[in-house]
């Protein structure tokens, strides 16, 4: 490829909209241009890309066994409404109708299709395992499409699905998946965490999430240095520390608190610490209302409440919501009297003569006691795991890194094939259903994952297994003849050695040349310049200020030489 034929429209200012970086440089490198919130259009170095990422992902799902196909993009929203996910899913599904009124859906996934697909298709047990995938596109309506690649409405994806007659079978799938998950980040260079993660809405007993470590990323991963274990903070468990209480229970008491309607303010106003206040929250899901209590210094996470009562629809009632079902403003809701089931966090358990929201505008109780006062439905754990928790494991306290998470693999069991009647016939001649699992690695978030995590004041940082090029061969005047030939020389001699080289011909400056290259990233830059005069060309890493002066000869044999072994070398 020649630099004057490429089209890769780069741009010297950063976009006014970008979040992160890696949403900033793709576009400022002349990988993608954004079409509209979340949807994004992949220019020639952003395909070029994807495709190496592409070709990785591809080449470790065939050596595991895995068979490539295609499945399409646009589904029937009776399959969803059978396995529950048509509500359970949300507003993130795109749901449409055609000119017939039948409902369909923009795949947000694909469980439903596959399953539907091999159903009575695998009718022995002789036939399992079997494992398929597809590299496609998905469509997810995004609340808030942010981030560039890492929040898209529309990105590309490869979703694997497995069908096994026993759980052992399945368990050895799911290993060779996370071995090669774990091979396709170490061939990119990336450093990662395989962490425990929430199932969320595809559902499951077993998940782990690779996420890739950035300072800039999306999610919150915990993890313990002294025995290994890991998760995100949507799944992460710890080993509970609350001291109990020995205070003598004290006589309920509802007291005027006007104008308190946060934890905060609360506290200020009885004096008392945020750790003797319970906060009460209303949440409302597929079987109705209930409250979750927790202390008033910690958060709850939403995600963990979901897969304790095993509903995707479970979200926080609104304010107007609350008024209306309990005549009582957001700020002074408690349990005490409340009419409603009670779910309360651990770290409520050892608390005694805490403080809670009143029932009533104005006021709260003091001395509020469980098993007095009200009636706990059931004690669980709904914290938000932050850093200096204890390692539910070892008990060691928990360090915490942000991170993209680029993988998921989950361990479905027969969650779908159940609900959509596909079964295989085992040994004893008797239909059971498939026990699946399900792969997933998103492709085009990989992209913006690795820009995250590689990248200096000058632009992207690409590891040689996926850049766009791996050596441009920038000539600093093309109309110097001379330079011209030799540059054309090198670049079609690395060319022939299987090498992926552009050579930058454009009629430009030096310096507007060199700024290109490092903001697109490329790992080598060959310079043929005035230094062609003493029979030298210059051979730069990306990431490095040092030069390596190479000696020109007839066949340019010591340049090809000197380029294979620095990037064979070359480390993001």
């Amino acid at each position: 490829m020649r630099w004057s034929k490429l089209y890769a429209p780069t741009l010297k200012e950063p976009p006014s909209d970008a979040d992160v970086k890696s949403q900033e440089l793709l576009i400022r490198g002349g990988f993608i241009k954004k079409t509209a919130a979340g949807v994004y259009s992949y220019l020639p170095l952003g395909f070029k890309v994807l495709e190496k990422i592409t070709r990785i992902v591809r080449e470790e799902m065939n050596a595991i066994g895995c068979m490539e196909l295609l499945m399409p993009i646009m589904q029937p929203a009776e399959i969803w409404k059978i396995t529950g996910r048509w509500e359970d899913y949300g507003p993130e599904m795109v749901k449409f109708k055609d000119r017939n009124k039948r409902e369909f859906t923009l795949g947000p996934t694909h469980e439903e299709m596959i399953t539907t697909l091999v159903k009575g298709e695998l009718r022995s047990y002789k036939q399992l395992p079997v494992i398929l995938y597809q590299i496609n596109t998905k469509y997810r309506d995004e609340i808030r499409p942010r981030f560039g690649l890492l929040r898209a409405r529309e990105f590309i994806m490869k979703d694997a699905y497995s069908f096994h007659a026993s759980d052992k079978s399945l368990d050895e799938t799911y290993e060779d998946m996370y071995g090669a998950y774990s091979k396709i980040c170490e061939r990119m260079g990336l450093k990662y965490f395989a962490v425990e993660a929430d199932t969320g809405a595809i559902g499951g007993n077993n998940s782990h999430e690779f996420t890739v470590i950035a300072k800039n990323g999306e999610s919150n991963i915990l993890f313990c240095e002294k025995c290994g274990y890991a998760a995100t903070d949507e799944k992460a468990e710890y080993k509970p520390n609350y001291p109990e209480s020995k205070e003598e229970l004290k006589e309920l008491e509802l007291v005027k608190t006007p104008g308190t309607k946060t934890v905060e303010d609360v506290a200020k106003f009885l004096n008392v610490p945020k750790e003797k206040i319970v906060k009460s929250m209303v949440y409302n899901g597929r079987n109705g209302i209930i409250m979750v209590l927790i202390r008033g210094d910690l958060e709850v996470k939403e995600s963990k409440l979901r897969a304790y009562f095993a509903d995707q629809t479970l979200r926080r009632a609104s304010a107007e919501e609350i008024l209306s079902s309990m005549k009582i403003p957001v700020g002074f809701l408690g349990p005490v009297n409340v009419g409603y089931p009670v779910f309360a966090d651990l770290s409520v358990k050892n608390m005694r003569n805490y403080v809670v929201g009143g029932m009533k505008e104005g006021f709260h109780y003091v001395n509020v006691n469980h098993g007095r006062d009200f009636k706990v439905s059931a004690w669980i754990d709904v914290k938000t795991v932050t850093e200096g928790d204890l390692c539910p494991k070892c008990a060691h306290p928990l360090k915490m890194k942000r991170g993209i998470e680029v993988g998921q693999i989950f361990k479905l069991g027969t969650k779908y094939s159940e609900k959509l009647n596909a079964f295989y016939v085992d040994s004893n001649g008797s239909p059971k259903p498939f026990i699946m699992g399900c792969y997933g690695w998103g492709v085009s978030r990989t992209m913006a994952a690795v820009v995250e995590q590689f990248y200096d004041e000058n632009g992207i940082v690409w590891p040689k297994s996926i850049a766009p090029f791996e050596v441009v061969v920038t000539v600093v005047n093309v109309t110097d003849s001379k330079q011209l030939k030799i540059g054309n020389d090198i670049y079609e001699k690395l060319l022939a050695n299987g090498m992926d080289v552009i050579l930058d011909d454009r009629e430009v400056s030096a310096g507007f040349k060199f700024k290109d290259a490092d903001l697109i990233g490329i790992p080598i830059r060959i310079t043929v310049g005035k230094s062609i005069k003493n029979g030298e060309i210059e051979i730069k890493l990306r990431n490095s200020k040092d030069v390596v002066k190479v000696q020109l000869e007839a066949k340019y044999d010591k340049v090809l030489e000197t380029a294979k072994k620095m990037l064979n070398t070359y480390k993001p």
